[in-house]
């Protein structure tokens, strides 16, 4: 049962990747590259979409670890928030330019409006998917096997939203692209519910309120250093997914169907390398796991400063495949862990809340890069209007996609250290939360069996 449910429910991870690499890597090339808006401007509305995202992601999770229905906490919110999900996503890729094309200050209310809304609807929906994980899946073994399977969805919508865009864009536009890929994503969330289930055991308790709820969020010592690496974790991948578009183009030289076959690659090495990443963390446990794909993510960044063509360039890709598969599998197993300690001290089971913070520091990570990218274009003279970039434009591409991502993964690795969540006190919170799980259940089947009684006599 497990099994299938866990395959079913980890179609959604398509969804979840396709949207966000679409956008993140994407989203300001458009806007910069095509649209030709300043970049340092698109740096300062991604501020505020990180400023925004401070309230939107905590607030949201509060409200889905508090919600009550007959149909669940989190599945009413991925049913009936799809659709209008997938219509801002188009929304994003559409700007009227004939209304607002050339007149910057409207395009950019257009591109802040657009975002927001995007946004909203991504982590309302996102979120409560991704917080049914932990609560589905309760051991080591059946967490790394289905985040496993979720990776293999996840790297097919990477693959859509980050190798395929430059093909789509070029022969159909950037408005058809937003209209399939939002379709995609509204299928693949559509087979999800059908692998979703809510146990009837977890999420009976009251809950804490939000202030409550944020001070034990945020005076977790495992949270905080779990949080602090996944930020640096997920601000390298964000920045290397926007700043590949400028370094294929402009560094490399190369077609936008060259780009694709080499965004390609770095995803097809880690699909192949999935499940042996998920089987070693069974064996030396995730945290350490996730260290060794993180050091070996780092140390893949090197060649892409020396690369020159093509050839030099996809053997880059290929090799941070393997570190990346890695990343990809254990985050989320990371963070499951946490939230089960988090219920044993406070007796709350707030997946929401801990995902929506994590979910605001990937979002921060977006404006972080969209920030040091913008300056970094801007100081170094970077021109949009330019077919040939001068050298020290094209030599701030490159730190955009070495030095600064590998600057991030350190910091990243000093925070994974500190995790301590591991070895015997891993060991113990899981022994401890079975035992809670296991109370709870029988609980349940005696006040359903008082019921019947009562019910009969009736």
């Amino acid at each position: 049962m497990i099994g299938k449910n866990g395959l079913i429910y980890s179609a959604g991870s398509a969804s979840a990747a396709l949207a966000n690499a679409a956008f993140s890597t994407y989203v300001m090339f458009y806007y910069v590259d095509v649209l030709k808006m300043p970049a340092a401007l698109i740096g300062i509305g991604m501020m505020f979409y990180g400023l925004w995202n401070a309230v939107n992601d905590p607030l949201l999770g509060q409200i889905s670890d508090g919600t009550r229905s007959r149909w669940g906490r989190r599945v009413p919110y991925i049913l009936f928030g799809s659709v209008p999900l997938a219509l801002a996503f188009i929304l994003v890729w559409t700007p009227p330019l004939k209304w607002v094309g050339g007149n910057q200050a409207y395009l950019f209310t257009y591109f802040m409006i657009a975002i927001l809304l995007f946004d909203t609807l991504y982590t309302l929906v996102i979120l409560n998917w991704t917080a049914l994980f932990p609560e589905m899946f309760r051991s080591q073994e059946e967490r790394t096997k289905v985040s496993a399977q979720r990776e293999i969805f996840g790297i097919l919508g990477n693959v859509l939203g980050i190798a395929l865009p430059p093909v789509m864009y070029a022969a159909v536009g950037w408005p058809a692209m937003g209209a399939v890929f939002s379709l995609v994503i509204l299928i693949f969330l559509g087979v999800s519910l059908l692998g979703s289930r809510e146990d009837p055991v977890v999420g009976r308790g009251k809950g804490l309120g939000m202030v409550a709820s944020l001070k034990a969020t945020f005076t977790n010592y495992s949270f905080l250093m779990y949080v602090l690496a996944s930020l640096f974790i997920q601000f390298t991948f964000v920045m290397l997914q926007a700043g590949l578009p400028f370094y294929t183009k402009y560094a490399l030289g190369i077609s936008s169907q060259e780009t694709t076959y080499m965004f390609g690659m770095a995803f097809l090495v880690a699909l192949v390398l999935v499940r042996p990443w998920s089987m070693a963390a069974n064996k030396i446990g995730s945290r350490n796991a996730m260290m060794l794909s993180g050091m070996l993510y780092g140390l893949a960044l090197i060649p892409l400063w020396f690369a020159r063509d093509f050839l030099g360039g996809i053997i880059s890709t290929g090799l941070l495949g393997i570190g990346l598969a890695g990343l990809l599998v254990l985050i989320n197993v990371l963070l499951s862990d946490v939230i089960d300690e988090d219920e044993l001290r406070t007796g709350a089971r707030r997946e929401g809340m801990y995902f929506g913070v994590n979910g605001f520091c990937i979002r921060l990570g977006i404006s972080m890069q969209a920030v040091i990218t913008g300056q970094v274009l801007a100081r170094t003279g970077y021109d949009a209007h330019l077919a040939v970039q001068p050298p020290g434009a094209v030599m701030g591409i490159k730190s955009l996609v070495t030095v600064v991502p590998m600057l991030s993964l350190l910091l990243a690795l000093f925070f994974l250290y500190k995790y301590p969540l591991h070895g015997e006190r891993l060991t113990k919170v899981r022994e401890n939360m079975r035992s809670v799980t296991e109370v709870r259940r029988k609980n349940i089947e005696e006040e359903c069996r008082r019921l019947a009684r009562g019910a009969r006599g009736r």
